[in-house]
């Protein structure tokens, strides 16, 4: 047999002539190393790993039950396979040294062929089990891969849909990226605050962000001629375009009826429905009040407040990153959830970043075009 594919096996006895048996039973198939006590054990454990050890009970200054006990509580060895080779025979015996975690246990004076087989089927159980967690976490590791590639592509259909409806809205370009951003910042913060901790905790954080792109979705329904008005919308104008909440629902709602996979989705039905909600229940579409309004719709409420107020329309000039926060502040307990304007100012900083950063980017992408 080639020699770099035998397999190790420690013999642990201060017994001179159980070892020499035990070595020559096994010498023909594995690498055998005999150790005369548990303190050469670990110190030879330091240079090698082994497949196995075969391990005496009967042992002085060390028995094997405190070495098996050692062996166990470190990362290195815990999982090597540990036979006990003993002169006890009494089942309370036998029980604790399987409790300690030993695979086997076999009686001295041990007849040599018998010995060998034992090992030999140890050693093959050994293989499989790490065929088998080889294989089950190349299949772990696949699954992972599916899921990401799945998740990569919804997450491209929502961005697709999201930046058509952008398209025709094109005062707002850059919204739904920008809004997804800040709506990470406050997530990220009640996480780390356990703030609303209870219902957070429920949150998958991937989906619900994926799931913000989907926030104007009913847009898609409003008039051109009202969408793109290059001045301040009329009374009537203004009812039309805050249907855009209603009709957003049924978009998300014919979209479910088609897939089986729906958990995004009734994250981006609350975003749809209720980011125009205010916390004193003057807002749109149905007068949610205080907790009634479900908490993905609070947040987006800030980060789509924020975005509108720093970003310039028709109909108005952008206002400062410091007189949207000081609009938002004062906006605590009538349009906004008061903890979260609490949040919003402990990170507003992050927020003047994040419109910044993506102003630079869009910006050096221009003329990247411009010189292309």
């Amino acid at each position: 047999m080639d020699e770099t594919k035998r397999k190790t096996v420690f013999m642990v006895d201060d017994n001179l002539t159980n070892l020499t048996v035990g070595k020559n039973a096994l010498l023909g198939k594995y690498k055998v190393f005999t150790i005369p006590s548990g303190k050469k054990l670990f110190e030879m454990l330091n240079k090698t790993i082994p497949d196995m050890i075969l391990l005496d009970i009967e042992m002085p200054d060390m028995n094997g039950y405190e070495i098996i006990r050692e062996l166990k509580t470190e990362s290195a060895t815990a999982e090597i396979p540990v036979v006990f080779l003993t002169a006890r025979s009494d089942s309370g015996s036998e029980l604790e040294g399987l409790s300690l975690g030993a695979i086997d246990y076999i009686a001295k004076p041990f007849s040599p062929p018998l010995l060998l087989k034992r090992i030999e089927v140890h050693m093959l159980v050994e293989e499989q089990k790490k065929e088998l967690e080889n294989y089950n976490h190349n299949l772990q590791f696949m699954v992972d891969e599916k899921t990401k590639t799945v998740l990569d592509l919804q997450n491209a259909i929502l961005r697709t849909v999201a930046e058509l409806v952008e398209c025709r809205d094109d005062t707002t370009g850059g919204h739904i990226e920008r809004t997804q951003n800040y709506l990470r910042i406050l997530v990220d913060a009640l996480l780390t605050d356990d703030l609303y901790k209870g219902e957070v905790s429920t949150w998958n954080i991937d989906f619900l962000l994926q799931s913000s792109q989907l926030h104007d979705v009913g847009k898609i329904a409003i008039k051109d001629s009202i969408l793109q008005k290059p001045a301040k919308l009329t009374p009537e104008e203004f009812d039309e375009m805050k249907t855009h909440t209603s009709f957003g629902i049924k978009v998300i709602e014919k979209i479910q009826e088609n897939t089986s996979e729906a958990t995004f989705l009734e994250y981006a039905k609350i975003f749809a429905s209720t980011h125009h909600e205010k916390w004193d229940g003057s807002g749109y579409p149905s007068g949610l009040r205080g907790d009634e309004i479900p908490l993905q719709g609070r947040l987006m409420a800030i980060a789509d407040v924020y975005d509108a107020l720093i970003s310039e329309r028709p109909y108005k000039k952008p206002f400062s990153h410091e007189e949207a926060v000081n609009i938002i502040k004062n906006g605590s307990g009538s349009h906004f959830d008061p903890n979260l304007v609490k949040v919003f100012l402990e990170h507003e900083t992050d927020f003047r970043e994040v419109s910044s950063n993506l102003a630079k980017n869009k910006a050096a992408a221009l003329l990247r075009g411009l010189a292309g």
